[in-house]
């Protein structure tokens, strides 16, 4: 039996160093680590559902999930074998429909 695999797709992996540049350069680089660290975490929870998601609203027109770390909101989605693959991750006061819709390619 495989186990399911978290894949970080490349609009997350752009952000994921933004968050890390972003945190390093205003708290230092073991704080930046340590949130990251948080947010790999959670995703590898997302499987075993000890991360709680919720449903992307319909109204967006596309399948998906997403929950909230800290001060962002992670965006996910079943792929194709199963797999988890992390779309997105905007912080709260990003716009989130418009990176939104530009990250999922709509």
């Amino acid at each position: 039996m495989s186990r399911v695999q978290v894949r970080v797709q490349e609009a997350a992996s752009c952000r994921l160093d933004e968050i890390y540049r972003y945190t390093r350069d205003r708290w230092g680089a073991l704080q930046a680590k340590r949130y990251l660290a948080g947010l790999f975490a959670a995703f590898d929870g997302i499987a075993t559902h000890r991360t709680p998601s919720h449903p992307i609203p319909a109204e967006f027109g596309i399948e998906g999930y997403f929950f909230r770390y800290e001060r962002h909101f992670v965006y996910w989605r079943r792929l194709s074998n199963g797999d988890i693959g992390i779309v997105t991750i905007l912080h709260e006061r990003m716009h989130q429909i418009d990176r939104f819709r530009e990250d999922f390619g709509l």
